[in-house]
This record gives C-alpha cells, sequence and structure tokens, in this order.
C-alpha cells in the first residue's frame, strides 16, 4: 500500500444494479489481488434468506469469506447506522491483517452513508411508531406518503408512496424533532476518512438488465425459493410486516403463500419490483461523481487497482 497512515488506506466499492454481474466480478478480482469482501446488501446480511437473495452458495462462500453476511436472523432490525458500525469493524480489521476491503453490494443507501456520512437522526419511538402504522392501516401508505409531501416534499419525492419503512422513519423524525428529514441529512458527520475507489458495473443497457431478472427470478424458483419462504413463515415471530419479508420477491411470495395472488401474480410482481429497484440504483450511480465506469471485462478494474494500491 502506499502509506500506513489511516486515512491514506485504500477501500475498493464495486457498486452495480441488481444482476449486473457483481459477485462474479469481485470473485474474480479476489484471485487475483489481496482482497476481503465485505457484504453491502441488506437482505444478504438475514439467515435463512439465500435464494432469493442471489447469495452467494456455500461453497463460493468457504472459498471466499464475505464478511456481514448471515450476521442476523430475520426476525431482527438493521439499520444504515449498524451497516457503518459493522463496515467500519471489518475494513479497519482487514487493513490490520494486512490485506484490502473489497465491498460489494447493491444497497447504494448503505455505501452513501459509509462514503458521505450519516446525519444524527433522532432515535425511534415505538410509541410514535405504533401511532403512524395505526393510522397507515386506515388510510393506506400512498395516503401517508401525501402527508409526508406536505411536510418535506424532497423527501417525498425519493420515497415511493408504498414504501411503508421509509415513509414511517420521515414521519417518526419529523414528530420527535419538529425537523423534517431532509433538514437531518443535510447535517452529515463524516464516520472515516479511507481512500474510497469506487467501480460501478453500469454496461448493460435496460433490455439486457431486465432480461437478467427476469431470468434469474425464474432460476429461483427452480431452486426452491417457494420453500424458503414456507421455512421463513413457520418462524414464530417473524411476520410480513418485517423488514426483512419487505424485501424483493420475499413479499410477493409471501403473498402467494397466503392466498392473496397467484404464482404468476407473484412472479410478475416480483420480476416488476426488481426491475423497478434495477432503476433506481442506475439513477443513483448516474448521479453519484468519481464513480469509474466498469469495462465489460472488467480489466481496466485490475489495472487501477494495481496504480492505486
Amino acid at each position: 500500500m502506499n502509506s500506513n497512515r489511516y486515512f491514506d488506506l485504500p477501500v475498493i466499492c464495486l457498486l452495480g444494479p441488481t444482476a449486473s454481474g457483481k459477485t462474479e466480478l469481485a470473485l474474480k478480482l479476489s484471485k487475483e489481488f489481496p482482497l476481503d469482501i465485505i457484504n453491502v446488501d441488506s437482505a444478504q446480511i438475514y439467515r435463512g434468506m439465500d435464494i432469493g437473495t442471489a447469495k452467494p452458495s456455500k461453497e463460493t462462500l468457504d472459498q471466499f469469506p464475505h464478511r456481514l453476511i448471515d450476521i442476523l436472523d430475520p426476525e431482527k432490525s438493521y439499520s444504515v447506522g449498524n451497516f457503518i458500525k459493522d463496515a467500519n469493524i471489518e475494513i479497519k480489521r482487514i487493513h490490520n491483517d494486512g490485506r484490502i476491503p473489497l465491498l460489494v453490494g447493491g444497497t447504494m443507501l448503505y455505501f452513501h452513508a459509509l462514503i458521505e456520512g450519516l446525519s444524527d437522526l433522532p432515535e425511534g419511538d415505538k410509541n410514535i411508531r405504533n401511532i403512524i402504522n395505526t393510522e397507515a392501516k386506515l388510510i393506506g401508505w400512498p395516503e401517508m406518503h401525501n402527508k409526508l409531501a406536505d411536510i418535506d416534499h424532497i423527501a417525498a419525492k425519493k420515497i415511493n408512496p408504498h414504501d411503508s419503512q421509509r415513509i414511517q422513519r420521515a414521519l417518526e423524525v419529523f414528530e420527535l424533532s419538529g425537523r423534517n428529514i431532509t433538514d437531518w441529512q443535510s447535517r452529515k458527520n463524516k464516520n472515516n476518512d479511507y481512500r474510497f475507489i469506487k467501480f460501478a458495473i453500469n454496461h448493460h443497457s435496460r433490455l439486457e438488465i431486465h432480461q437478467r431478472i427476469n431470468a434469474r427470478f425464474l432460476r429461483m424458483l427452480d431452486e426452491g425459493f417457494i420453500q424458503e419462504v414456507q421455512l421463513l413463515k413457520q418462524r414464530e415471530y417473524l411476520t410480513s410486516d418485517h423488514s426483512s419479508m419487505r424485501a424483493v420477491g420475499y413479499r410477493q411470495i409471501w403473498a402467494y403463500l397466503d392466498d392473496l395472488i397467484t404464482i404468476e401474480e407473484a412472479t410478475k410482481k416480483a420480476q416488476a419490483s426488481t426491475r423497478q429497484l434495477a432503476k433506481r440504483q442506475i439513477t443513483w450511480l448516474r448521479n453519484t461523481t468519481s464513480t469509474i465506469p466498469v469495462d465489460l471485462d472488467g480489466k481496466n478494474v485490475m489495472s487501477i487497482i494495481n496504480s492505486k494500491i
């Protein structure tokens, strides 16, 4: 490495939309360089959620261990703040071992918060959250989204009207502090001083990404995704309201198992939701500065890593 100073230690980031081939490239890089992989996927942190999250196989993880995979039961909650804390711990451990962290995933919020810093948002309040959830049951989350737009039109534009978790948190922050979440997020505290090197896979056409997403979901079904969700439904304290079960694919298969929709409808809804996720990820990448586009064969990544470390 160029320096042993804390603020000059490199951290390599591999970003890209879902189904773009991030894992394959990460494994290829790990064979060539002294890299240790850190997961940046908000669903792969959960144990028992393997097929629907496209988690690497056990054989792959045995050969290329991924940190921050399988660290939490799906009944538990996990925040951006939790991720920053855990990721910084793992980054430091990897550097102390004389190796280089390689962060891989598609949860752009995690990347952004780790690199740019996180606002000191008020801690959650169960009573206020229950009040918000009760109102949402009466009028629906799209109407709650309208309430948010009156309070904070900037945040409302960024949040899907059906994204109950983010709508709930934005309303909760306002009720707790009297300040909207956009105001809080404008005042960020840097949590590290690493030298982040950001690579972005974004060379697939929209049609190709859509085809990859659709085909991958069908493979998940063939590999036993329905049975995986059936096992999760048997857990005593796990419900469809938990954050883990709101992950794309899981909520649609859960609805199918509850006889609310057919498997054909679940498939179409899951594929559509995944395509929408990819669109948001691509938009985020286009608006992110200092990212280095990845060549189709990934060779430029290897060349740049060689020159920068």
